[in-house]
C-alpha cells in the first residue's frame, strides 16, 4: 500500500478533540498526518500533539512559507518536532502567496524562487548542526547555531507547482509537495522530478453524493485558489487555461458570483474529489496509479461529523 496522509486539524474540531482520533488514525490505515498555515492554527502546534497521540505517524508540513519566520526561528520550530518525532518529521516549505506574505504578515514577497532555494540550503545547514554564517541571494546569516539540533534530521521538502521549482525539488530536496492538481495532471508533474523523488499532493475531499452541494463548495475553493498567480500560471501549465480563462476576466472584472458560475462541472469534478467514500478512495488510488507517492486527504464539510468522514476514508476499507 502507498503512503495515505490526513491534514489536520480537521474543520471545525478543536485542537484536543483530536487526540482519540489521531490515535486510530494507523489503526485505520493512515500512514500520515500533514498540517497546513493560512490564517487558521499554525503548522507546527498540532504536529506537536500529534508526535505524542500517534508516535507511529510520519509527521509533515505543507507547507510553511519561507518568508513569514526569519529563517533562525524557522530552524528552531523544526527542530523542535524533529526532536519530538525523531526520524518522523518532514518539513514542507515554500512561498505562499502575496495575500498571506505581505498582506497578513508585512513582509516582502520577492525573488520566490531563490528565497525558497536559499531558505533550503540555510535549513539543511542548520538542523545538521551547523554554525552557519553565509550570505545568500536573498538573505544573510551570521553566526547562527541551534542549541538542541535534533539527532535525526528531519527531510525537507519543497512546494512546487511547475517546472523550475519541481527540478529544485528533485535536485535539492527530500521531495516535492503539490496541490491542486488531478490525477491526470499527475504525470506531467512527475515528469519534472524523475521516478525516483517523493511527491506529496494535497487532495481535496468532500464525501458526499449531494453533487450540486459538493460542486457548489468546490467552485468557491477553486476561484479562491486558481485566481492566485502561481496558480494560475500552474493551470496554464497543465493545459486548463482556456476552459479557466471565463473565471479569470469575471474575477478580475469584480463579479464573484460570476466567476463561480463560470468554472466548468469538468474542472470541478477534475480537482475534487467527490460521492461516496468507497468512489473517493478509489479516485485517491487513482492518484498513486498516476504516480504520486503521498495523497494527503483534506477533508471539506459536508454537514456530517468531520471524524467519521476520515473513518470512512480509510484505505482499509
Amino acid at each position: 500500500m502507498s503512503r495515505w496522509g490526513i491534514t489536520l486539524p480537521l474543520t471545525g474540531v478543536p485542537l484536543a478533540a483530536h487526540r482519540d482520533l489521531v490515535r486510530e488514525l494507523p489503526d485505520l490505515g493512515y500512514t500520515d498526518a500533514w498540517s497546513a498555515e493560512t490564517a487558521g492554527a499554525d503548522a507546527f502546534t498540532p504536529l506537536a500533539l500529534a508526535a505524542e497521540w500517534a508516535p507511529e505517524l510520519r509527521l509533515g508540513t505543507a507547507i510553511v512559507p519561507v518568508y513569514t519566520r526569519g529563517p533562525g526561528l524557522l530552524a528552531m520550530q523544526a527542530a523542535t518536532i524533529a526532536e519530538l518525532a525523531p526520524g518522523r518529521f518532514t518539513l514542507g516549505i515554500g512561498t505562499s502567496s502575496p495575500t498571506i506574505v505581505r498582506g497578513w504578515n508585512a513582509a516582502e514577497f520577492t525573488e520566490p524562487f531563490k528565497r525558497t532555494r536559499d531558505t533550503l540550503r540555510f535549513l539543511r545547514s542548520a538542523l545538521a548542526g551547523e554554525k552557519v554564517s553565509a550570505d545568500y541571494d536573498t538573505f544573510s546569516v551570521s553566526k547562527f547555531r541551534l542549541e538542541r539540533p535534533p539527532n535525526t534530521p528531519p527531510g525537507i521538502m519543497v512546494a512546487a507547482l511547475r517546472p523550475g521549482m519541481l527540478r529544485l525539488a528533485a535536485r535539492e530536496a527530500d521531495g516535492a509537495i503539490t496541490n491542486w492538481l488531478a490525477p491526470s495532471d499527475v504525470p506531467a508533474v512527475r515528469a519534472e522530478t524523475g521516478p525516483d523523488t517523493e511527491l506529496v499532493a494535497r487532495v481535496f475531499v468532500c464525501p458526499t453524493e449531494d453533487a450540486d452541494a459538493a460542486r457548489g463548495l468546490g467552485r468557491l475553493l477553486i476561484s479562491s485558489y486558481l485566481t492566485v498567480p502561481a496558480y494560475a500560471a500552474f493551470h496554464d501549465w497543465l493545459g486548463r487555461g482556456e476552459l479557466l480563462r471565463p473565471m479569470h476576466e469575471l474575477w478580475a472584472a469584480g463579479d464573484r458570483k460570476g466567476a463561480n458560475a463560470a468554472i466548468p462541472d469538468e474542472v470541478v469534478d477534475d480537482l475534487i474529489v467527490h460521492g461516496s467514500p468507497a468512489a473517493c478512495r478509489e479516485k485517491i488510488q487513482s492518484y498513486v496509479d498516476n504516480g504520486l507517492t503521498t495523497p494527503v486527504i483534506a477533508v471539506l464539510p459536508t454537514g456530517a461529523d468531520p471524524v467519521d468522514l476520515v473513518r470512512a476514508l480509510s484505505p482499509k476499507h
